[in-house]
């Protein structure tokens, strides 16, 4: 297994404060959001972190700071309208990276406390594994990625629903096996290419999509009312 880490965004919700500094590099308890997620991979899991043009030299000084082997990927894109979205830069890495392992992907602006090893223990080898948490509100889980389960796998997936229909939601912490990578491309060329979201809601049409539930603190850094209330 390998893990890719998504940090190529640009934040435009955040501004200003990410005008200048990526949104994975805010900092929160004294150190980049990003590195507490380097922090729980681990050891034994090559670490890919995928910035663009923009970010490139500020990922390069964080690089040289966590005391960890991290290969930076960085994206010939400089503005939000270049951007490829989240689906399409895990499309673009898995293929320039010849990437044939399964892989953990997780968003560089999500925070959690519960522990990746459990969390890859309950990956079967066989179907995408979703970590998803209980909101505990309808109303905010309007917010995210909303799913219903049967047992542990994903029967309904809607994204930002104005009217949900659980309060559990799919945050952005996965592990892909290898045989779904030629969705990927696929779900590309059908426009999906923004967030990983609409990839699970077009993979659990053809595929079984199971959860990991976890009840430890969790958020995404998604407004800068989120940030400063942090």
């Amino acid at each position: 297994m390998k893990s890719l880490i998504l940090a190529s965004g640009f934040g435009t919700r955040l501004y200003p404060l990410t005008t200048t500094k990526a949104k994975g590099l805010l900092d929160y308890k004294g150190k980049a959001l990003i590195s507490h997620i380097v922090d729980k991979i681990p050891q034994d899991i090559d670490i890919l972190v995928n910035s663009n043009k923009r970010f490139e030299a500020d990922f390069r000084c964080w690089q040289g700071t966590i005391g960890r082997t991290v290969t930076l990927c960085v994206e010939p894109v400089f503005t939000e309208e270049q951007a490829f979205g989240a689906v399409g830069s895990l499309d673009y890495w898995i293929r320039a990276k010849n990437i044939t392992d399964d892989l953990l992907v997780i968003a560089s602006d999500n925070y959690f406390e519960f522990d990746l090893c459990q969390f890859i223990a309950a990956y079967n080898g066989k179907n995408t594994l979703v970590a998803v948490y209980d909101i505990g509100d309808k109303s905010k889980a309007s917010r995210y990625g909303v799913v219903q389960l049967d047992g542990r796998r994903i029967a309904e997936f809607e994204e930002k629903p104005a009217q949900p229909k659980s309060s559990l939601i799919a945050t952005a912490c996965y592990i892909f096996p290898s045989r779904i990578f030629p969705l990927l491309l696929k779900c590309c060329a059908q426009g999906k290419r923004d967030n990983l979201g609409s990839f699970i809601a077009y993979l659990i049409e053809t595929d079984e999509v199971h959860v990991y539930t976890f009840s430890e603190l969790w958020f995404d850094i998604g407004s800068i009312d989120v940030y400063q209330s942090l």
